[in-house]
């Protein structure tokens, strides 16, 4: 087992404590509506493809505590995989299987397409 950076460790805790902020931020902004957990949805997808470019790009990729900082900090904070277990489940206790369904399968597919194309981008391609 390798040593924990000091420096990496404060990244991702003050990175982390600023993406939980923005992801809370948004969901006083917008919070969801009756139906389906529209804003969950939309901070996991953006979450998704903002990991990809940052961890692309070569600056990021070159520095640790960067990486660090952005990466498992700043979008760990923000993404929420707990919400949409939640969700899912209140979704159920509601009576809407079929809601829940599609949230769960949406939420997978487009946060992995979201990968694929920020992948591309921090690439720059």
């Amino acid at each position: 087992m390798s040593a924990v950076d000091p420096r990496a460790l404060g990244a991702v805790a003050v990175g982390g404590a600023l993406g939980a902020v923005a992801r809370w931020g948004l969901g006083e902004l917008v919070p969801d509506g009756a139906g389906f957990p529209w804003t969950t949805f939309a901070i996991n997808v953006t979450g998704s493809f903002l990991l990809a470019v940052v961890l692309g790009l070569a600056a990021v990729r070159r520095r640790p505590v960067l990486r660090a900082g952005l990466g498992p900090g700043v979008l760990g904070g923000y993404t929420t995989l707990s919400a949409v277990s939640e969700q899912s489940r209140a979704l159920l206790a509601d009576g809407r299987a079929a809601t829940a369904l599609v949230y769960l399968v949406a939420t997978a597919v487009v946060a992995v397409a979201a990968v694929a194309v920020g992948a591309r981008v921090g690439a720059g391609r």
